[in-house]
């Protein structure tokens, strides 16, 4: 497929550029400084832009077929990138008649609240990562409300491993026994599969081992 990604110069949206491309996929990279995406290949094309900026989003998506989103910033950052970027991208999809949107979102979020481990729930997020978390709540919003054939990625806390290709997923919270961690290798894995898959249309999947 032709794909575009947003936030491909972070942890996850770099491993959507490689293994995208590692799976035959085109792969469109938007990025605001394309040298940190020191990434060379022939089905490969970056393109430098501001997600905030709305004609910049706009110029990009034209001519894909899905859009894969990992927009992030750092835990304590507090900015609008995520929930403002996203709506510039929705807006762009549905001028240019784009239908399908992977957004990745996080464990913790909505209705997955009760599967974060204690800590987070009590401690990490109420004091250090509300702004985050608040900012998520807002993307996942935008999404919902959209036109598009979207999927909301919610994974448990990234870690540095490779990719297993082994993990737990699930479109409703049922109590199942989570590790709430997963590779940044692994989601974008389950990531990709959903261009694929329309098992998870509509729907907020959580992905953790």
């Amino acid at each position: 497929m032709k794909v575009l990604i947003f936030g491909s110069t972070g942890s996850i949206g770099r491993q959507l550029v490689e293994q995208a491309l590692a799976q035959g996929h085109t792969v469109t990279a938007f990025a605001r400084n394309p040298a940190k995406l020191d990434i060379k290949h022939p089905k490969l094309k970056v393109v430098q832009g501001d997600v905030l900026d709305y004609t910049s989003v706009e110029r990009a998506v034209p001519g894909h077929e899905a859009v894969l989103s990992a927009l992030g910033t750092p835990a304590l950052t507090k900015n609008t990138v995520r929930s403002e970027g996203t709506r510039n991208i929705i807006q762009a999809m549905e001028k240019a008649g784009m239908r399908r949107l992977i957004c990745l979102s996080s464990i913790g979020i909505g209705d997955s609240r009760d599967m974060l481990p204690f800590h987070y729930k009590y401690i990490l997020v109420p004091f250090l990562l509300r702004q985050g978390f608040a900012e998520h709540e807002l993307e996942e919003e935008w999404v919902k409300q959209s036109q598009t054939d979207w999927t909301i990625v919610r994974p448990g806390a990234f870690t540095n491993d490779g990719r297993a290709g082994t993990y737990q997923h699930g479109g409703t919270v049922n109590g199942q026994t989570i590790k709430a961690k997963i590779s940044r290798a692994d989601v974008a894995d389950f990531m990709l599969k959903q261009l694929g898959d329309r098992t998870y249309l509509h729907q907020t999947p959580w992905v953790s081992y």
